[in-house]
């Protein structure tokens, strides 16, 4: 049982000490009386990091503030959150440290939350100083945020990055540093999505441009996995504090979408505490497959997404045979995002590459949720996919990622994949039978051209992949793009 205790209370300052054991609650909430004139409020703290043998989790401590409002789930009262990456914190009505919210410090009981991310077997101690300053509070400035539309190029392919952090969690890079490399990288837009605060929504508007449109969101840090809100309506919370055997994601997945958001499950297979994905995909838009530098962790989880893909053929066609109240669900689309939080952390590596009207919020959201997309490693790679009808007197029908090519059963289908800027990669065209077509190497030059012939009752959907050269035998190369499925046959 945790165990906490107050120091005397000796004019502005007062000191809180305690232990948590291992088992903990995930949050820790500790109640600060804030008393009338207070200007500032200023938190710092620390802990102890106990050895601890090999494999073992030692001692890592996030923390965050409420304000009399209340710590209630939902967040009214929330004010900030800066995990483990800082020591110390003020909020002002004028001004806060990065992952805190200005506003008024009003008096009434408020609460440092603690958050025990691993325990080490010796408990964890911890101290915790709040300071009052008091004086004249000052104006809270009101928010501006980025526009949701950019200049574009009409209806085009947009290159982007998702997932990003700034130095308002625990990245460390400002705005103005993530944008100058977004442009560098080639990207059309980005997405903001520090951990679990929307602090820096208001400090983008500045970095924005007719040449990058900027999405605001949040990576929602659960206990049982990350999940990205993608391009809510500015100044929107989505809290964290749930696991799944608590039933309450729901209610912020909904939360998300009401709020204009797209909701994607990020590094599903991602190895730290905490970051395997345990909700289900029943209310996401798209999920991650590919997080940063290719990895096996990505690996796994293209392979559960492509069993995913092949689930939703089967359900779609049970339906369409008949089953009472079976209609099969829709197929879940792919992106990519470089999580990128400071050097040498690569933006755009990787990057969606999306097919929208427009880039504006609404237009990109749309074509990730149609999965009309494709991931490349960087904006030399680029890809063009497609499967086309080659039936007497059908010529000319086409389908692209996220599209269904409606043809007959025996009916033929080309597809037909086009790369440039992927020197010595090889093509591998994927269907729900696995991986059925690879190609040569391609040239030094990296460009070049596959073709493959098959039928909707051959192949249910097609893919493609762009490998680097494998390493070692059998194993598949590193990841220089892929896109989503085309699917074949009738609706």
């Amino acid at each position: 049982m945790a165990s906490h205790a107050r120091s005397a209370y000796v004019g502005c300052v007062t000191t809180i000490r305690g232990t948590l054991p291992p088992g903990s609650p995930d949050y820790v909430y500790l109640p600060v009386e804030v008393p009338s004139g207070v200007s500032e409020l200023k938190v710092s703290y620390a802990y102890d990091r106990p050895s601890v043998p090999p494999g073992v989790p030692g001692n890592a401590l996030d923390i965050g503030l409420f304000d009399e409002r209340g710590t209630g789930l939902g967040g009214e009262g929330f004010r900030g959150w800066s995990g483990g990456a800082r020591t110390e914190f003020f909020v002002r009505a004028d001004d806060a440290t990065p992952g805190y919210l200005a506003g008024p410090i009003r008096p009434g009981t408020w609460n440092v939350v603690l958050g025990p991310y691993t325990v080490a077997p010796q408990g964890l101690s911890y101290e915790l100083t709040v300071t009052f300053t008091h004086g004249a509070p000052g104006e809270t400035p009101e928010p501006v945020y980025p526009p949701t539309r950019a200049k574009g190029r009409g209806r085009a392919w947009y290159r982007g990055d998702c997932h990003l952090h700034s130095w308002y969690s625990d990245g460390r890079r400002t705005p103005a540093e993530i944008a100058a490399l977004a442009r560098a990288a080639g990207l059309d837009f980005i997405n903001s999505s520090d951990h679990n605060t929307h602090s820096s929504h208001p400090h983008w508007a500045s970095e924005a441009g007719e040449d990058l449109l900027i999405m605001l969101g949040e990576e929602v840090t659960t206990r049982n996995g990350h999940v990205l809100a993608l391009g809510t309506e500015p100044g929107t919370f989505v809290d964290w504090r749930y696991r799944a055997r608590d039933h309450r994601f729901g209610r912020f997945a909904d939360q998300i979408h009401r709020t204009g958001g797209l909701v994607v499950p990020a590094h599903p297979h991602a190895t730290c505490v905490g970051c395997g994905w345990k909700f289900g995909f029943g209310q996401a838009d798209a999920v991650e497959v590919w997080n940063g530098p290719w990895t096996p962790d990505d690996e796994v989880t293209l392979a559960e997404w492509d069993n995913q893909l092949v689930t939703s053929v089967r359900e779609r066609r049970e339906g369409r045979e008949g089953q009472e109240g079976q209609e099969g669900r829709d197929w879940l689309p792919a992106m990519g995002n470089s999580d990128a939080h400071r050097d040498p952390d690569t933006v755009g590596l990787p990057q969606t590459v999306v097919l929208a009207d427009g880039l504006t919020r609404e237009a990109i959201q749309e074509g990730i949720r149609a999965g009309r997309s494709y991931v490349a490693e960087s904006k030399n790679v680029s890809v063009s996919f497609t499967a086309s009808s080659t039936a007497a007197g059908d010529e000319g029908r086409h389908a692209g990622p996220g599209e269904r090519l409606e043809v007959d059963a025996d009916t033929p289908v080309t597809v037909r994949v086009e790369v440039s800027g992927a020197p010595r990669c090889t093509i591998r065209i994927v269907t729900d039978q696995g991986v059925l077509f690879t190609t040569e190497p391609l040239p030094v030059t990296g460009s070049g051209t596959a073709e493959w012939h098959t039928t909707a009752s051959y192949a249910a959907y097609v893919r493609a992949e762009v490998r680097h050269e494998a390493a070692v035998g059998p194993v598949p190369g590193v990841m220089a793009a892929f896109t989503n499925p085309v699917f074949l046959g009738a609706p």
